[in-house]
């Protein structure tokens, strides 16, 4: 197996994410693995049915809470990762919110709004918090809250009213609002220089490139320019006997790299491999005049399953 990529999956197991660091040309380039940002939406009414539908497209898992069976169903939320049918306080103890997690507060009723922030806000406090209703119900709750004993710089991060004021008034429409608002919020994370784009997990490929004892070639995209096929970060595995997991944009620049993985594979190597796609044309026809950077280089196997 490759000690390496196994070390990558456990540390996703433990804590969400992952990084691969990699040095070429004297310069360090980390390739994150994260796994998608959880949304909790507490309240399981028409509002919430039409932002989690929007969610799920925009790389959010998202998690439901309500009290109500009917509710609370997978008929009504297929696209779900989690589906919690407790009464409000025990949803967000056994949900546990983080620092990396979304929280919609979007309860039938104001005393249920009360219920969760009060839950929500003496844990951890997640990204972003965002709470249902008017101004006026707002202020009051917070209010409250202030009077309660909760803190000032906690209070002024929740959301209320949630969403970017753009005149919504159907589900769909306060859906809308409510993502772009999380969007704004998740945008707004510093982004680090040598960080490559390309973050998601791919289960497959990392288990690909852990087990096994055949000889395995990594295939890294460290740079782009231009229109290149791929985004940095992007990630491909091959092993002897051809079989891939993940890919670099398909294509002739997928060609050519691979190429290069087989000639190293089993001998311990790396090489940065620049590929210049000016003038030439990828399948289907469509000219490519990016440039990429691509890091090929055999995984050793570092120890036995």
């Amino acid at each position: 197996m490759n000690r390496e990529f196994a070390d990558i999956l456990h540390a996703l197991e433990r804590d969400g994410e992952a990084v691969l660091t990699r040095t070429a040309g004297g310069t360090l380039y980390r390739r994150k693995f994260v796994r998608p940002d959880r949304l909790i939406l507490l309240g399981a009414g028409h509002v919430s049915q039409a932002v989690a539908e929007l969610a799920a497209g925009l790389d959010f898992s998202v998690t439901v809470a309500d009290d109500r069976p009917d509710f609370a169903s997978r008929e009504r939320f297929p696209m779900a990762a989690e589906i919690v049918c407790a009464p409000f306080e025990n949803a967000v103890e056994r949900l546990c919110a983080g620092p990396r997690d979304y929280v919609c507060v979007l309860t039938r009723a104001h005393q249920w709004d009360g219920v969760c922030l009060r839950a929500v806000l003496s844990g951890e406090m997640p990204r972003y918090l965002g709470m249902m209703g008017s101004r006026r119900r707002a202020t009051g709750l917070m209010a409250l809250l202030k009077e309660a004993g909760f803190a000032p710089d906690r209070l002024a991060r929740v959301h209320a009213p949630i969403g970017l004021p753009i005149g919504s008034e159907t589900p769909a429409e306060i859906a809308v609002s409510i993502l772009a608002e999380m969007i704004r919020v998740r945008r707004s994370q510093p982004k680090e220089a040598d960080v490559l784009e390309r973050t998601e997990v791919r289960e497959d490929l990392l288990r690909f490139a852990a087990e096994g004892d055949a000889p395995r070639a990594l295939l890294l995209v460290l740079e782009t320019e231009g229109s290149a096929p791929a985004k940095s970060g992007a990630l491909m595995v091959v092993d002897a006997a051809g079989r891939t997991a993940g890919t670099i944009g398909g294509g002739s620049a997928e060609g050519r790299a691979l190429l290069e993985a087989r000639r190293l594979l089993g001998t311990g190597g790396a090489e940065v491999i620049p590929i210049d796609l000016a003038g030439g044309a990828e399948e289907g026809g469509i000219a490519c005049g990016g440039t990429m950077k691509v890091l090929v280089e055999d995984l050793p196997v570092t120890g036995r399953q």
